[in-house]
């Protein structure tokens, strides 16, 4: 038997930080749409990295480890700022699924274009995402929140930038599994 929690997940403490709690609540709830892309995200990279083949695997391997390793260091600034709004992060992997703004792509091996493909779209899923919450956070006042969504803005941006390289004709050397 488990203890109740000391905080729900749809509640809200008062924050530390002194941010109204009219902002807290839309910020934290759009952190947590930013928590779920960037760890959905993160599972996808570290599935690709599992599982990818091919003449240039070592290169991906690698490539592939570092974006996880991107989507899972954003998705644990995101959860450090929800608890400094005095939010709950959402921590279900299905639930941070169904809210990832994404379908992952399921179970199995797809061709290494194909995974590349699914990594950039999503990844395009978070930029969008925030942009969006970059700029209510402004419009709300929390600079750093602001702040924080720039730095994961860049981060996604060139995490997209670099899976753009792969993906141009000229990129990967063999249409791979």
């Amino acid at each position: 038997m488990t203890a109740p929690p000391v905080q729900t997940f749809a509640s809200l403490e008062q924050n530390p930080i002194g941010l109204p709690r009219k902002t807290a609540v839309v910020l934290v709830r759009a952190l947590n749409d930013d928590l779920a892309t960037s760890y959905t995200l993160y599972h996808l990279y570290k599935k690709h990295h599992w599982v990818v083949t091919g003449p240039e695997f070592r290169d991906l391997h690698l490539f592939l480890d570092d974006q996880a390793k991107g989507a899972l260091e954003g998705a644990d600034h995101l959860a450090e700022r929800i608890t400094a709004l005095g939010g709950v992060p959402l921590s279900s992997p299905m639930a941070q699924e169904k809210q990832a703004g994404f379908g992952f792509e399921g179970e199995g091996v797809f061709p290494v274009r194909a995974m590349l493909e699914n990594g950039l779209a999503a990844e395009q899923v978070l930029i969008t995402r925030l942009r969006t919450h970059t700029a209510a956070a402004a419009r709300l006042g929390d600079f750093g929140t602001q702040d924080l969504l720039m730095g994961l803005l860049r981060a996604a941006e060139d995490r997209a930038h670099h899976l753009d390289h792969f993906l141009q004709a000229n990129g990967l050397s063999v249409e791979l599994r």
